[in-house]
C-alpha cells in the first residue's frame, strides 16, 4: 500500500502536467491563429499570443519547441512591426531558436537513416531581417546579406512550420532586403538582380537611378515618381500588414530630394521646388533638400530665393551632428559667397570644406567651385587651366555650362592682353 501511496504521489504532478498540456496547446494554437490570421494586429493580441506560446513551451515536447518558438517570434514581429520597435530584437531570438531546435522535430527512426528536414528557409529570413531591424549596423551587414542570399537560393518550403505561400512571401522580402543592402552599397546591377520579380516600389526606383546614372533625366523623373507615389501611399496607411512592415523601407526625405534633383535636370525646376520643399519638411535636419532647392531657385529665376537656401542649408549643416556636417556647411556657405562676389573668401569657404574631407559626391563639386572662384576673382592663368580639368568629375548639379563661359571669357581676356603687347 505504501509504495502504491508514494506511486501516486509522485505520478499526480505529471499526469496533471500531461493534463494540462493539450489545453496550453489548444490557447497557443488560437492565439497564434488570432494574430497570423488579422488584417491588422492588435497589440494586446501580439501580447497574448506570445504569453500562451512561452506557456506552451514550458511544457512541450523537444518535438514542438521549434514551431512553437517560431510562433512566439512572429507575435513579436507583430508588435514590433505595430508599436514596439523593440521587440525586434527578442523576435530574432526566437527565431534563432526555433531554428537551433529545428532538428529534433525529426523523428529518431528517420533521423537515422538520414532523413532530416531541412531548416525552413523563411525562418533564417525571419531571423536575419529582424536583427537587422533591431540592429542595423552596416558592420552586420556582410554577415546578413550571406544569410539571405543562402536562404533565397534553396527556397524550400514544404514544412508544415507555416503555410508554404507564406513562406515564399517571407523569402521574397528576404530577396528584397538583399537588393536593398545592394543599393545601399551602389552597385545597382546587383540591386536590379535581387529586385528581378518583385512588385514592390524598389523596382522602380533601381530604374531610376540607372537612368539618373546614365543622364536620362526625364526618365529617372518617371521612375522616381512612380516609386515616390507608392511608398506615399503606403505612408498613409494607418496600420500596414505584418509583411510590409517587413519589407526593407524607403528614406522618404532622401527619395523627395532625388525626385527633387533629377525634377531639376529634367528642366523643371518649378516643379523640382515643390517636390524639394516637401523634403525640406520631412526632414528639417538635412542641408541637401535646400541646396538642390537653391540651385532650383537659380534655374527658375529666383537668385534672392536662392541666396536665402543657400545660407539656409549652410546654416543647417554646420547644426547638423554627422562628422562631415561641417565640411558640407563650408561648401554651401562658399557658394553663397560666390553668388555674393565674394571671391575671396568663397575660394576659402571651398578650401575648407576640402580640408575637413567632404563626403564623395561633394568633394569634386568642392574642388571645381574653388577654381571658378579663383578665376572668377582674376586668376586666368593656372586656375583657369585646374578648372577645366576639374570639369570632367563634377556632378551634374554643378554649373558647368557658367564655368565654361567664364573660362572662355579668361582666355579671351589673356589673348588680348598679349596681343596688346605684341602690338
Amino acid at each position: 500500500m505504501r509504495f502504491w501511496a508514494v506511486f501516486v504521489l509522485v505520478c499526480a504532478p505529471l499526469t496533471a502536467s500531461d493534463d494540462g498540456r493539450p489545453a496550453l496547446a489548444l490557447k497557443a494554437q488560437a492565439d497564434f491563429d488570432r494574430v497570423d490570421l488579422a488584417g491588422v494586429v492588435r497589440l494586446e493580441d501580439a501580447g497574448q499570443c506570445v504569453q500562451s506560446q512561452a506557456a506552451a513551451l514550458a511544457v512541450a515536447a523537444p518535438a514542438d519547441a521549434s514551431l512553437l518558438h517560431y510562433r512566439k517570434g512572429f507575435c513579436l514581429l507583430a508588435a514590433a512591426t505595430s508599436e514596439r520597435a523593440a521587440d525586434y530584437s527578442a523576435a530574432a531570438d526566437e527565431f534563432e531558436k526555433a531554428i537551433e531546435t529545428w532538428p529534433a522535430r525529426t523523428p529518431p527512426a528517420q533521423a537515422k537513416r538520414g532523413v532530416v528536414e531541412p531548416v525552413s528557409p523563411a525562418l533564417r529570413v525571419l531571423a536575419t531581417v529582424a536583427r537587422l531591424e533591431a540592429d542595423p549596423d552596416p558592420a552586420g551587414f556582410e554577415r546578413a546579406r550571406q544569410a539571405l542570399a543562402s536562404a533565397a537560393t534553396a527556397p524550400v518550403c514544404s514544412s508544415d512550420v507555416m503555410q508554404p505561400a507564406f513562406c515564399q512571401q517571407v523569402v521574397s522580402r528576404g530577396r528584397e532586403w538583399l537588393g536593398w543592402m545592394a543599393l545601399k552599397g551602389g552597385d545597382l546591377r546587383e540591386a536590379a538582380r535581387d529586385f528581378t520579380g518583385s512588385k514592390s516600389a524598389w523596382v522602380d526606383w533601381v530604374a531610376g537611378r540607372e537612368a539618373f546614372g546614365n543622364g536620362e533625366y526625364r526618365s529617372a523623373v518617371e521612375h522616381y515618381q512612380s516609386a515616390v507615389d507608392r511608398w506615399d501611399v503606403e505612408r498613409r496607411e494607418p496600420s500596414p500588414g505584418i509583411l510590409q512592415s517587413f519589407s526593407p523601407r524607403s528614406d522618404w526625405a532622401g527619395a523627395l530630394t532625388d525626385l527633387g534633383g533629377a525634377q531639376l535636370l529634367a528642366g523643371d525646376p518649378r516643379t523640382a521646388i515643390g517636390t524639394l520643399d516637401r523634403a525640406a519638411r520631412a526632414d528639417t535636419a538635412r542641408a541637401r533638400p535646400l541646396y538642390l532647392r537653391a540651385r532650383a531657385k537659380e534655374a527658375a529665376g529666383d537668385p534672392a530665393g536662392a541666396l536665402t537656401d543657400y545660407n539656409l542649408a549652410s546654416r543647417t549643416a554646420f547644426a547638423a551632428p554627422q562628422d562631415l556636417a561641417s565640411g558640407e556647411a563650408h561648401f554651401y556657405r562658399g557658394i553663397l559667397l560666390y553668388r555674393r562676389k565674394d571671391w575671396v573668401r568663397a575660394e576659402d569657404e571651398f578650401s575648407s570644406a576640402l580640408n575637413l574631407a567632404i563626403s564623395g559626391p561633394l568633394h569634386a563639386d568642392a574642388e571645381a567651385w574653388r577654381h571658378l572662384a579663383a578665376v572668377a576673382g582674376g586668376g586666368c592663368g593656372a586656375s583657369r587651366d585646374y578648372l577645366e580639368r576639374s570639369l570632367e568629375t563634377v556632378s551634374p548639379y554643378f554649373p558647368k555650362a557658367e564655368a565654361h563661359a567664364l573660362a572662355a571669357a579668361c582666355l579671351s581676356s589673356r589673348a588680348g592682353v598679349g596681343g596688346a603687347a605684341e602690338n
